[in-house]
């Protein structure tokens, strides 16, 4: 699960860097952005599922 977040994030700045650079697709800037909050959504999600199954002591 962190291999995806970590390479959803590298694809994001990608996009990022891509869009802010190259003039004419700047759309590219806000699809990077987009994929960063859905991929931190994801992680967030995906760590709170993971929290309730803890064994307790």
């Amino acid at each position: 699960m962190l291999a995806l977040f970590l390479g959803l994030v590298i694809v994001a700045i990608a996009l990022a860097v891509v869009g802010v650079t190259v003039s004419g697709v700047t759309f590219l800037l806000a699809i990077g952005i987009v994929v960063f909050l859905a991929d931190v959504l994801f992680l967030g999600v995906g760590l709170g599922r993971r929290r309730g199954t803890r064994p307790s002591r």
